[in-house]
């Protein structure tokens, strides 16, 4: 068990983030190992991965590294905030040390050794980090770029949910319902292999990043390089497994129409226009029209949170959605 104190510095500067590279490199392993979670866009992205993985020497060497452990730290740098961007990860990738690359890919090879030819040559090149940065590039554009608003906007709305949390009721409320942890006596314990281990924050406090495919448990890091750090699965990432067109079907589709009634199953937790429109691939000015409509039928509400407008369905709403569940 990793035990982690939080005094007050530590809660003031506790943050959450998202991390684009983390969630490429559980995909990644996701497809490697043959784990399918039974998701029909997953399984759509084999064709793609397959050749990927027979076409590129480079995306080849990074699933190597990759495919049955956490692969070198230095491909999935921390996040800094909830505005990581790929284009941010691909900096600080290319900006590791050749050393360090080095020595965190021979970590790599000792848990799992390959004697692939191609994959060695990549490996051993003086030109490595840049060769699996360019990689990590070509292949989340192909593989994943067009997955990753819609699980992007799966992590922001669990945030928006723990935020307000945190704002009604402070930490240990904002921390509850994550799995194989508790909030005890000052600190948040998280069930991990291996004895009792209390980790100090020394003020700097705790990276909380919410994940579309670290499920059912957490994943904590308590050592360098990474800050001190809980990956959880994002509340709600049972959308995720609905198809795109998910929901809007049937006859709350043919009241208020397929877009409307999307919008509503989206909102039984607060959630701003743009994190709709990501979630569901609508642009953003067509989402406030509809939330307009919604708001004047009364059956959902908006609370301006900053220079948000945070919607969320009111009991006439949940009563609507849960009909049509049902139908």
């Amino acid at each position: 068990m990793l035990r982690f104190p939080l005094e007050a510095a530590d809660l003031l500067r506790s943050r959450f983030a998202v991390s684009p590279l983390f969630e490429f490199a559980s995909l990644v392993r996701t497809l490697a190992t043959a784990r399918s979670p039974q998701v029909p866009w997953v399984d759509r992205l084999v064709p793609e991965f397959t050749r990927l993985r027979t076409e590129d020497d480079v995306f080849a060497a990074i699933l190597a590294l990759n495919s049955r452990h956490h692969g070198p730290a230095f491909t999935s740098p921390p996040p800094k905030g909830m505005a990581q961007s790929i284009d941010d990860d691909l900096t600080a990738v290319r900006s590791t040390p050749l050393a360090q690359a080095r020595r965190e890919i021979r970590d790599c090879l000792a848990r799992r050794p390959t004697g692939e030819k191609r994959v060695l040559a990549v490996l051993r090149s003086p030109a490595v980090v840049d060769r699996i940065a360019d990689a990590l590039d070509r292949s989340w554009r192909s593989l994943f770029a067009a997955e990753w608003l819609r699980l992007r906007a799966i992590c922001e709305r669990d945030v928006l949910h723990r935020s307000a949390e945190l704002g009604r009721s402070g930490w240990a409320a904002a921390f509850g319902g994550l799995p194989r942890t508790r909030w005890r006596a000052g600190a948040l314990e998280v069930s991990v292999a291996g004895p009792v281990r209390t980790v100090p924050l020394g003020g700097e406090g705790l990276l909380l990043v919410p994940s579309v495919f670290v499920w059912p448990g957490v994943a904590a890091f308590a050592d360098d390089p990474w800050p001190k750090a809980i990956v959880y699965p994002a509340r709600g990432v049972g959308a995720l497994w609905e198809g795109p067109t998910g929901g809007g079907t049937g006859a709350l589709g043919e009241l208020v129409g397929r877009s409307r009634a999307r919008l509503l199953g989206f909102l039984d937790t607060p959630t701003s226009t743009t994190a709709l429109a990501r979630a569901t691939g609508l642009a953003t000015g067509a989402v406030g029209d509809h939330m307009a409509v919604l708001r004047r039928a009364g059956l959902v509400d908006g609370t301006r949170a900053g220079r948000s407008v945070l919607y969320r369905r009111t009991a006439l709403g949940d009563a609507v959605a849960a009909v049509a569940s049902d139908d």
